[in-house]
Formats: structure tokens, C-alpha cells, sequence
């Protein structure tokens, strides 16, 4: 294998295949994406003289991919303009250039005959050292490629992306017989490193592991669903996050994927094993033959278990489906005692346990359903995967649950539901019995901050990856510097700490504030340098709305004036920290999260980072010095003393006034949230880590306080060409009264008020302008009106 793939070629240029080429693209690696050559033309093409050989016809089916990747929504692309790194092709043309690349994917429909052909084609092409994969959901590797070479061979593997393939973590590898170990090793480190998955390495069989296992549960689910006369609605709420599964729990989540496309991944079980019992668990229900005879097969046709309609009011109405008569009716709310229980709970463990100790119907249910997939899973180990630790990693990143099934068996007590299980019937596996036998209450341990989990009948430690860092691993070692209720600083080792919210929501209050005051002068004293992370579901979502609201409307004043003041100081004391800081953000960080960031040296984003000074939904403007940066970076990038400053300050205006989020981290550069300097990652699971490289780097080199700077103004002539563009957006209707007032607050602030234009000031005067505009909109009821509706409501109110 060449140690890096630089380019690729994706044949079969349908969702999978596309958004597969989207992917590459996103991470910089240029692609020609082919499908087959088109037997008629359009009318569009007639009518423009084109005939079949030309090369718009012949490649219209690719091309035609591509133009959709910039209109599907969730984006497959990081930013439209990386769809430039895809070439449209066709498999008549351009198959020869397969010899340029380093890998190729398959893509095209799932039928086994048709993949047989089509390698023979590329291997007429292939190279020695190009990888060739398979994106199958289950047909067989070695099946596929028996009748070629045995150095194609060796290069030809399974690489099942899930969908979509940018958002999907889960990346299941499935070697041949003959692929080369070292290769799959490489690729492993490949996918994991530059594509940002999270590998599962599976054995060569139907479905591979989560697939196979996701397959078998929800099929158990409809047999028990019809066994015991439960509605749509009752399945669901059982199967969702009761149970520490997504909110689209079974039949959501069936009609997100399409009845259709899970009928054919059942069948394919179903016709591939040999154990009579086991393809009768695969036999799908006459239910969804029915369903898929109908051509109800979820969103793709407008309904399926669901359908969503107008409704008399024009509001949308989702109805559900009777099985039983095959007709829908208004979705009803499902409730119980252990539905409730379940629901108070915290965290995916709590509220299974409290869902099973109900006693209910629902309880009940749980358990009857939760039974039949664990003892399955225990079944496949060393079948489907080599480890248990694989098939929890593959449900969790593949499905999305929260507990992959060994860890729910040992939440809900291993030995005690095995006993239940037995006793029940269920054919607990020997390895399982035995392994309770010898004294063991949990499939995994930890001990000394490392995870152990059973395997061959011992406990093995599970891999540590250096560029993974656990900061609850860190923590359980010992290695908490200090910390209080919102925050916490972390020893990394090699002389750098990082700084952990870990308040709810990693909203930021006092007492994270406080922390970062400490870990500045924790740093400053004994430490080379300061990354600010969590491994939070997001890295922050703002500050705390409620405190200030409650303050607000007490007319606290001076109390809401003290919080700001705080905020402000804090993050000053980062930017003037003798010593490197790097911030790490992942996933939603909003508001006052992205003002936690801006005073960093370097940020490192994660890809999947939502970035917005989001301030305006709440009636007000960025109070944590969100506004000073904006107006530096604006003074900075004009560059040279005479050189016009208005353009770069109208974007950051624009920027702040619209509250627009990045919809990935390479958008938040698009939009100068992030500067040129800053990186954007595809693993989440690697930031903390290559922050911390990045603090060192800075440390070996040299590092030099950045220094503070005057800041070129635009002044009242700035101003006013800020607030002109407002009022244009007003008299259009745009945007309300009040988000004129607000709009004319921030004009102020970003172009240092009524001085004259070019005018040099300080940070602080800025800060200064900053919290007062602040205050000023904290005293309108408008914004608090705001304020109230989306702590009540979780959205903007336009008012």
C-alpha cells in the first residue's frame, strides 16, 4: 500500500457513492467519480444539439451527482466549493485511470453479480499497490472477488461507510481471505486518521457486525410488537433513549432508512446462513412486505410508519400506522410509570435500569427485547468480530446507541439477568455462563484509568491510541490539578494542562470563569502551556441564560454588570498568558463558547463544529469581548494604516448581526470565525490530543506573548455606514424594530463608537463599549422576551 492515498476514483455515483466521493473531497483527497454512460438523452440535451457521444451526455449521471451534493441537507460537503475536488466521468472513458490513483471504491448496487463484473473490469486497469474496497452493507468479500488474481486479491477489501458518510462515525473494514494484514493495518490508521472514523474491523459475514446486529433487534421488536398488541407509538417510546438509543428508535429510524433497503439487508441474512433458527429471525414480517408492496416505504415516499401531513390549521400533523388494518391515525403520547422514570433518570445506564425495575407492560417489553439482542451478541462474538469490545463500537457509531450491548448487560447486572434469562428460557452462551462462574460480575473493568474487557476468557486491556485522550481516564489516574462544580484543569503530562467545562451544557457561569482565572495563574506558574477542551456531547452552548435573565428582571444591575465584567477579565487573562493556549472546540459552540476560543494562540476544530456568535437571538450582542475580536481581526486584516477597513468590518457586522453558525468547521473559517492559522481536524476523538502537540510546537519554537495592540477604528463614519445597511434591512422587513436597536449597539461597538475614522484604541476601551451596549439591551423587555422564550421554547423569538 503507498503510505498515503493522495488521489481516488468512487465508481457508482448514487447516494452512497456520492456522498462517499463528498467525503474524500472533505478531506483533501481530489477524486473522479464515474457511473455508466447514459443510452438516451434528455430533452434538455436534445434541444441543445448535444448527441450521445457528447462528453456533458456521457458524464451527466456523475455530474448530475455532484450539482446535488450542494443542495442536500444535511450537507455532505465541509463547503460547496470542495466539490471542485470531484471530477465527474463514466465507466466507458475513463476506467483506465484507475492506474493513477491509490484507491478505489465500489459503490454500485447491491447484487452480487453485478460487483463480480464490474471488478473484472477494474482489474484489467489495477496497478500492484492500488487499494481496491467494496462498499457492500453485506455481500460477501471473497464471494465478490474469488475469480480474481491473487494480487488483487490481497489489495481488495470491504470498507462499508455508513449513511450519510460524513456525519456516520461507524467505518466497518471487512478483509478477504487473502487481503493483506499489513494492508488493513494501514487502512485502519488511514480511515481513522484522515477520515475521521471510527473502525470496526468485522469478519466476512452477512451484514458484518452492525448491520447484522441492528438487523436481528428490530426485527425481534416487530415480532414482539405483533405478540403483544403494542401501537407504533408505544414501540418507540420503549426503544429511544429509555433504553439509550436515538430518538428515531425503531420505526423513525425504519423509515429514515427505507423499508425497502431493510428488507433486502434482512434477506441477505436470511439467505446466507445455514442455522434454521437463526434465518427465521431474519425472515422479515408480512407487515413490511406489505408495506413494501404498497410502496410505503418511508420518508423517501411520504410515509411509511409515519406520515406527515397538513393539517386544517396548515400545521404539520404526523400520524402513525395500524399494522393490523393497515390505516393511520393522529400520533398519541405514550406515558408509564417506568416511561417517567426512565425519562428522570440521567445518563444511558440510570435510565435503563430504572426502565427494566418498573414493572409495567413497558418494563416488560424492555426487557423482553433487550433479552433476545444481548444473548445474540454473545452468540456472534469470534463469528462477526473477533471482540466484544468491536460490537459495542459498532453500535454505538453505526446505530448510535449510547451502551453497545455488552455495556448494557453489565448496567443492568450481568449475572443477575443472565439468571433471569435462563430461567426464562433463553439459551445464555457457554462462554458467558462460564465466565459468571468464575466469580466475574462485568464484561469490562477499569482499573487505573485503563479500560479491560473479557476476551478468551480473561481480561485483556483494551488499546490505548496516544492521539486518543480520555480526560475521564486522566481524571480516575489522578490527574486533576484543581476544579469546582463547572470546570475542572487536567494534568496532560509534558508540562501542558487543559482546562475541562464540565457544567450542564458546558454553559458558562461563575464557576467556570473562576477556573479559568485559576488555571491561568496554574499555568503561568508551573505549566509550559493551557489547551481548552471537554469531551463534552458540545463544547459549549454560551453562557448561562437563566443567571442572567434572573438578574435582569430583578434590575440587578451592578450584579449583571459584575458577571460581564467577569466574563471579559477572564478571557483577557487568557489572551495575556505568558505561556501557549489552544483551544479545541467540537460540535455545537456557541456564544460565549466561541468567545472562551478567540483569545487562544491557535484553534483546532473539530470538522463537525457549530460556530456562532449566536448573541442577537437573545436580544443582545457578544458581551465576553466576542465584539473587541472582531473588530481587531477586522483592523488586523486591513493591514496598512490607509487601507480601507469598512469592507472587512461590514463582514464581521454582517457576521454577528445575522447570528450565523458555520455549518462545519471549514465554514467557520469561510465566515472568519477561524483565522488561516487555524486547524480544522476530522477525528473529534484526536483534538485534545493534537492540541496539545500544537502547545508544544509553540513551546520549542520559542514562544512570545502576544502583545496587545492598538486597534484601528472605523469611527462614526464606519458606523454609519453599518447602521445605513440596517435600516435598509428594516424599511425592507427583513428584520424587526428591535433587531434594528440591536444591529445599531453593535455598529457602535464594532467601529469603536462616535471618534473619528482611524482613529487607534485600545482593547480595553472596546471591552468598555461592549458591556455597556450589553447592559443597556439587558434592561429591554423585548430581550428578555427573548431571553424567557428560548430558555422556555429552545428558539429565537422574532419579536
Amino acid at each position: 500500500m503507498n503510505k498515503t492515498i493522495r488521489k481516488a476514483v468512487v465508481i457508482g455515483s448514487g447516494i452512497m457513492g456520492s456522498g462517499i466521493a463528498a467525503h474524500l473531497a472533505n478531506v483533501g483527497i481530489p477524486c473522479l467519480l464515474l457511473d455508466v454512460t447514459p443510452a438516451q438523452l434528455t430533452a434538455e440535451e436534445a434541444a441543445k444539439g448535444l448527441t450521445l457521444d457528447h462528453p456533458t451526455v456521457r458524464n451527466r449521471l456523475a455530474a448530475a451527482a455532484i450539482a446535488k451534493l450542494k443542495k442536500t441537507n444535511p450537507a455532505p460537503l465541509y463547503d460547496e466549493a470542495l466539490a471542485d475536488r470531484i471530477t465527474p466521468g463514466n465507466l466507458d472513458d475513463h476506467l483506465a485511470l484507475i492506474g493513477e490513483v491509490d484507491w478505489v471504491i465500489e459503490v454500485v448496487v447491491e447484487n452480487l453479480q453485478v460487483k463480480r463484473e464490474l471488478l473484472s473490469r477494474v482489474e484489467r486497469y489495477w496497478k500492484s499497490g492500488t487499494i481496491v474496497s467494496s462498499n457492500t452493507s453485506g455481500i460477501s468479500i471473497d464471494a465478490m472477488s474469488a475469480h480474481c488474481g491473487e494480487a488483487f486479491r490481497q489489495h481488495f477489501m470491504g470498507t462499508h461507510f455508513f449513511n450519510p458518510p460524513r456525519y456516520m462515525k461507524l467505518l466497518e473494514i471487512v478483509p478477504g481471505r487473502d487481503t493483506s494484514p499489513e494492508l488493513v493495518s494501514r487502512m485502519k490508521a488511514f480511515c481513522e486518521q484522515t477520515l475521521g472514523k471510527g473502525v470496526v474491523l468485522t469478519k466476512d459475514t452477512p451484514n458484518f457486525v452492525a448491520n447484522r446486529i441492528g438487523t436481528y433487534g428490530l426485527l425481534a421488536t416487530l415480532r414482539e410488537m405483533e405478540a403483544g398488541g403494542f401501537t407504533v407509538e408505544e414501540i418507540d417510546a420503549v426503544t429511544g433513549p429509555a433504553i439509550g438509543r436515538p430518538k428515531s428508535a425503531t420505526f423513525r429510524t425504519l423509515d429514515l432508512v427505507g423499508i425497502d433497503t431493510f428488507v433486502h439487508v434482512a434477506d441477505n441474512v436470511y439467505d446466507n446462513v445455514a442455522d434454521e433458527a437463526e434465518r427465521a429471525a431474519f425472515s422479515a414480517s408480512l407487515a413490511l412486505k406489505s408495506l413494501v408492496e404498497k410502496g410505503w416505504l418511508g420518508e423517501k415516499s411520504g410515509q411509511g410508519f409515519y406520515r406527515k401531513s397538513k393539517g386544517p390549521s396548515g400545521k404539520s400533523e404526523i400520524a402513525s400506522l395500524d399494522l393490523t388494518e393497515m390505516t393511520y391515525s393522529p400520533q398519541r403520547k405514550v406515558t408509564s410509570g417506568s416511561l417517567e422514570a426512565a425519562k428522570l433518570a440521567k445518563g444511558a445506564r440510570e435510565k435503563v435500569k430504572a426502565l427494566l425495575a418498573g414493572g409495567d407492560r413497558y418494563s416488560e417489553l424492555a426487557w423482553s427485547l433487550l433479552k433476545q439482542v444481548l444473548v445474540y451478541s454473545a452468540e456472534k462474538v469470534g463469528e462477526i468480530a473477533d471482540t466484544i469490545e468491536e460490537i459495542d463500537n459498532a453500535m454505538k457509531w453505526g446505530f448510535n446507541w449510547e451502551l453497545g450491548p455488552f455495556e448494557t448487560w453489565d448496567a443492568i447486572g450481568l449475572a443477575r439477568s443472565a439468571e433471569r434469562m435462563e430461567r426464562e428460557g433463553a439459551a445464555v452462551p457457554q462462554w458467558v455462563k462460564e465466565w459468571i462462574s468464575q466469580g466475574n460480575e462485568t464484561f469490562y473493568r477499569k482499573e487505573n484509568g485503563s479500560l479491560f474487557y473479557v476476551h478468551a476468557g480473561k481480561y485483556k486491556q483494551a488499546e490505548e491510541r496516544p492521539e486518543v485522550v480520555s480526560l475521564r481516564s486522566l481524571k480516575e489516574r489522578g490527574r486533576t490539578i484543581r476544579g469546582n462544580g463547572g470546570a475542572s484543569l487536567i494534568d496532560l503530562g509534558d508540562g501542558v494542562a487543559c482546562l475541562e467545562f464540565h457544567s450542564p451544557n458546558n454553559a458558562i457561569g461563575g464557576d467556570i470563569l473562576s477556573m479559568i482565572t485559576q488555571s491561568v495563574e496554574e499555568v503561568r506558574r508551573n505549566y509550559e502551556g493551557l489547551v481548552i477542551a471537554n469531551q463534552g456531547r458540545n463544547f459549549c452552548v454560551g453562557a448561562n441564560l437563566m443567571l442572567l435573565l434572573m438578574e435582569a428582571q430583578d434590575e440587578e444591575w451592578d450584579e449583571v454588570d459584575g458577571i460581564i465584567r467577569l466574563f471579559q477579565n477572564a478571557m483577557y487573562t487568557v489572551k495575556r498568558l505568558e505561556k501557549p493556549v489552544v483551544a479545541a472546540p467540537h460540535r455545537m459552540t456557541l456564544g460565549g463558547g466561541v468567545e472562551a476560543c478567540l483569545p487562544a494562540d491557535q484553534v483546532i476544530a473539530s470538522a463537525e463544529t457549530y460556530y456562532g456568535l449566536v448573541e442577537v437571538g437573545v436580544g443582545l450582542i457578544p458581551g465576553g469581548g466576542g465584539c473587541k475580536e472582531f473588530a481587531l481581526r477586522a483592523s488586523q486584516r486591513a493591514g496598512l494604516p490607509e487601507a480601507d477597513l469598512q469592507p472587512y468590518l461590514n463582514r464581521a457586522f454582517e457576521t454577528i448581526g445575522m447570528a450565523k453558525v458555520s455549518s462545519s468547521g471549514h465554514d467557520a473559517k469561510r465566515l472568519g470565525y477561524l483565522r488561516e492559522t487555524d486547524r480544522v481536524l476530522a477525528n473529534q476523538d484526536h483534538l485534545i490530543y493534537e492540541a496539545k502537540r500544537a502547545v508544544l510546537r509553540m513551546v520549542e519554537a520559542g514562544y512570545e506573548p502576544i502583545r496587545e495592540e492598538r486597534i484601528r477604528v472605523a469611527g462614526a463614519e464606519g458606523k454609519a455606514v453599518l447602521q445605513l445597511g440596517a435600516l435598509g434591512m428594516r424599511e425592507s422587513g427583513y428584520i424587526s424594530i428591535h433587531d434594528l436597536k440591536i444591529a445599531r449597539k453593535l455598529a457602535h461597538v464594532l467601529a469603536g463608537g462616535d471618534v473619528p475614522a482611524g482613529t487607534l484604541v485600545t482593547e480595553q476601551y472596546l471591552l468598555d463599549l461592549e458591556r455597556e451596549a450589553f447592559l443597556s439591551l439587558c434592561g429591554e423587555p423585548k430581550t428578555q422576551q427573548r431571553m424567557q422564550h428560548m430558555l422556555t421554547k429552545g428558539k429565537a423569538l422574532r419579536n
